[in-house]
């Protein structure tokens, strides 16, 4: 592989703000994993924001890109999977394909296979473009995937505010979290942060219902996991809090500790939910990380914790909640998926088509 601009490459970054910014150019935040393609001939890899090759995960990307591409082409993106028919981008599932086994991701590019939804244009032939304005980087972009067919698209932009705004509150409908706002003189800056990003943010009441302990040693929690009933009363699963100073993590354990039960009654009972239900795993391991230990201690779910969060997954945080307060005035009965607010429905397949 010879090209003007070569991998390993560190994506640019985007800061969270507050509001949009006026006077940018607008494009909807895919929550999937950031890739830089990098494409020579019948060469093709698939960079990570943390610089590892992604290439093998995908297969079916790599065929993508070859029959889409420009010969030769490094083009910044998202990898997603998405779901058209339950109008979600399935971040789950696109996890499940980082496996080790080859029969493995073979088998998944085809149950769950991702696209990539490309954004920015690094280099076209021999012309290294970083240091073009995002401006014409954009337009170059456009021209040379004019023809690209699924599971190729390009992210769709605007440079209307109100458009923009209208973008942030409907879009949401179709699995995205977000607007990504970018200066239209912008030079591509590896791994700075100068774009903004602009997400949603909500609030939940929680039931604590168990905790894990903390890497440093067992005098210390170092997440709590959150549930939500449902409509049949059941508690359900739905994400988890961590960001806690060493001091709280300790005070907590110790804080906690009346609370601590045994799994036989309780509503996560791994093994009485063999069956069908969702619950945090007794024993379970990272795919990440295959050291790290994701069993948990259970809770009687009994306190209430206020979080912060972003966006729902189908029944979960898609990402890790923040710790708002905690609620000694409500009942963990109180705290049901009715409380959460639902965003207007959109067809993803419009966001992906442009429509």
């Amino acid at each position: 592989m010879k090209l003007p601009v070569m991998p390993p490459v560190k994506p640019m970054l985007a800061k969270p703000v507050a509001d949009i910014p006026p006077g940018r150019l607008y494009e909807p935040k895919w929550d999937g994993f950031r890739s830089i393609i990098f494409r020579d001939g019948d060469e093709v890899e698939i960079g990570s924001r943390n610089e590892r090759p992604m290439t093998r995960y995908f297969p079916e990307v790599v065929a993508a890109v070859l029959a889409n591409f420009p010969e030769r082409a490094v083009i910044d993106g998202e990898i997603v999977v998405a779901d058209t028919a339950r109008n979600i981008l399935d971040f789950e599932a696109l996890q499940q394909r980082i496996h080790p086994a080859v029969s493995r991701v073979n088998l998944l590019a085809e149950q769950t296979p991702a696209s990539f939804i490309a954004f920015d244009l690094l280099a076209l032939g021999d012309d290294d473009l970083t240091g073009e304005p995002l401006e014409r980087r954009r337009a170059v972009l456009e021209e040379c995937l004019a023809a690209a067919q699924p599971p190729v698209h390009v992210t769709p932009v605007t440079r209307d505010l109100d458009t923009a705004r209208r973008w942030f509150e409907m879009f949401e409908g179709a699995g995205l979290d977000g607007l990504i706002a970018k200066p239209l003189d912008l030079t591509y800056q590896p791994d700075k942060r100068v774009m903004a990003k602009i997400k949603h943010e909500r609030t939940a009441d929680c039931v604590v219902a168990g905790y894990r302990v903390h890497k440093s040693g067992p005098d210390a929690i170092g997440s709590l996991l959150l549930g939500l009933f449902d409509d049949r009363g059941v508690l359900a699963s739905v994400g988890v809090i961590g960001a806690f100073p060493m001091d709280v993590r300790r005070e907590l354990m110790i804080e906690l500790q009346p609370l601590v039960t045994t799994f036989e009654g309780h509503p996560w009972n791994w093994a009485a939910h063999e069956g069908g239900e969702r619950t945090p795993r007794k024993n379970e391991t990272s795919r990440w990380n295959a050291g790290k230990d994701l069993s948990f201690v259970p809770l009687r779910p009994e306190r209430v914790v206020e979080v912060r969060y972003d966006y729902m997954e189908g029944v979960r945080f898609r990402h890790t909640a923040q710790f708002v307060r905690w609620r000694p005035d409500r009942e963990p009965a109180s705290c049901t998926y009715a409380q959460l607010e639902r965003p207007v429905d959109f067809r993803l397949a419009d966001v992906l088509t442009g429509a």
